[in-house]
């Protein structure tokens, strides 16, 4: 479980150095260069999720609550609610006119479907780590940026694109899925 631990930590600890550590990280970049600092921040990332998914897979199953198996068809609906939320920051979507962090959100999303379906305490680590980090970063950018400016609509034709990316992410990651956690997505 420490593995696991560590992992979140990683990613989290990395994640809040834009928003709570603005003057290291400017400091940092201004003597390495920026490109050093991505470089960086990419390898702490990819470090992160290796020790997200070692200590996942290593990590006994000790189950706090099991919730009744029609719950997993509504997490897999929030988890496909997710994806496109979350696609919608990388593509001109409506989305954004309603949603200020659709990544933010769309993390928030996934990790409570995953609650909903996973009630071990590897799975609270996780999910809930993620979660509580999707939560408190979006209200520590909110306070930082001040006051939302909505975006343009974007036309049918880039919505449905987007909507059509977000939802082969979702098909791939749906696949993928057993292959890096052990679980299958889909609901039985």
């Amino acid at each position: 479980m420490s593995m696991l631990i560590a992992g979140v930590l990683v990613w989290v600890g990395v994640h809040l150095i834009p928003v709570l550590a603005r003057a290291f990280r400017q400091n940092f970049i201004d003597s390495k260069g920026k490109g050093t600092y991505r470089g960086i921040f990419a390898l702490a990332i990819f470090a992160s999720l290796a020790l997200i998914v070692l200590g996942w897979r290593s990590s006994p199953e000790v189950y706090l609550y099991v919730l009744e198996p029609p719950v997993k068809t509504v997490a897999f609906i929030l988890i496909c609610v997710a994806f496109i939320i979350f696609g919608s920051a990388h593509h001109p979507s409506s989305i954004k006119r309603f949603v200020r962090h659709p990544m933010l959100v769309g993390v928030a999303v996934w990790a409570l479907a995953h609650l909903l379906t996973n009630g071990s305490t590897r799975a609270l680590v996780l999910f809930g780590g993620m979660g509580a980090w999707a939560l408190i970063e979006i209200l520590l950018i909110n306070r930082r940026d001040g006051v939302y400016v909505k975006p343009e609509a974007p036309g049918f034709n880039e919505e449905l694109k987007g909507l059509f990316f977000s939802a082969g992410i979702l098909l791939l990651v749906l696949l993928a899925h057993p292959y890096f956690t052990g679980v299958t997505p889909f609901p039985r």
